[in-house]
């Protein structure tokens, strides 16, 4: 396996950043590791690069035991954080040659990974002259300069335009056929147009890991509706074949029923038993998005 990660804990003070968290990847598979801000994704890439150390737990990389040797394992790991360090004063192949020279590789693959990442016209250029979306190139160029079996990639497409967006997705899903790529992101479309895979976290727990395939398959029917006033929860208990009732804002509810059947209209009845007034109603298929609202709000 590319990736193991093995009943890992991290606190900091008092405050635990994970919890207990396993998982593991395969080459050539794709996840996106989702979660709100301050769930411990970040805390999870800084470990799985060696970058800080856990409380509890193994994390092993290549078969390469991070905690015991970080440096070995950091030659098979590509690691683009949420903020790209680079130095924008330098040209681009300048910055990538002192790239190569740190992990002493090779300067010929220099212009392999430009062209891979698509710099070959911007390459001239010093790195503070490019649009974001292309130092975003520059920084995936340094990641894979030496050839790592896994990529970990953390926000990689904050603050890109809708084009730069479509370009960067399509790089991260090239590389994905000979990599293992963990990557975070607070976009739900972008994880259902490149992953294999959707991890959740919350509060430093995993609450889903499943595959994407299995998401799109679910035929689940949600429908959220607006009521003029507060309901109580236990009052959504008559329903049928109710999976769960999330209360998103202070009079609508997130319904999720496992039914092929239209639920509009038996909704319509509850309200008029209930003596209340639908103000809002849309009903959807469960998708990832739905997903992601209902177990982490």
């Amino acid at each position: 396996m590319s990736i193991k990660v093995s009943k890992i804990s991290k606190v900091y003070g008092s405050q635990k950043a994970l919890n207990n968290v396993s998982f593991s990847a395969d080459k050539g598979q794709i996840i996106g590791f989702l979660g709100p801000n301050g769930a411990g994704k970040s805390t999870m890439m800084k470990i799985l690069t060696g970058f800080i150390k856990p409380n509890e737990g193994n994390v092993f990389v290549d078969d390469i035991d991070v905690l015991k040797n970080p440096l070995e394992a950091q030659k098979t790991i590509g690691y683009l954080p949420e903020h790209n360090p680079i130095y924008k004063d330098m040209f681009v192949r300048e910055y990538l040659q002192f790239q190569a020279s740190i992990f002493k590789v090779d300067k010929s693959h220099i212009e392999i990974c430009i062209e891979k990442v698509g710099l070959i016209e911007e390459a001239h250029k010093k790195i503070h002259q490019l649009s974001k979306g292309y130092q975003q190139r520059v920084g995936l160029a340094a990641a894979i300069l030496h050839n790592p079996t896994v990529l970990i990639l953390d926000e990689p497409t904050t603050g890109l335009d809708p084009n730069q967006l479509v370009e960067i997705r399509q790089l991260i899903k090239d590389l994905g056929k000979e990599k293992t790529v963990l990557f975070s992101t607070h976009i739900m479309q972008e994880v259902e147009a490149v992953c294999d895979r959707v991890i959740i976290i919350k509060k430093g727990e995993i609450l889903v890991d499943k595959k994407l395939s299995t998401l799109k398959e679910n035929k689940q029917q949600v429908i959220e509706v607006t009521f003029n006033v507060q309901v109580d929860q236990k009052l959504f208990n008559q329903f049928e074949n109710l999976l769960s009732a999330v209360n998103n804002q202070e009079n609508t509810w997130q319904l999720t029923f496992n039914s092929t059947e239209d639920m509009r209209s038996k909704i319509f009845d509850f309200a008029q038993e209930n003596n209340l007034k639908i103000l809002g109603l849309t009903a959807q298929n469960k998708n990832l998005e739905t997903l992601f609202r209902e177990v982490t709000a």
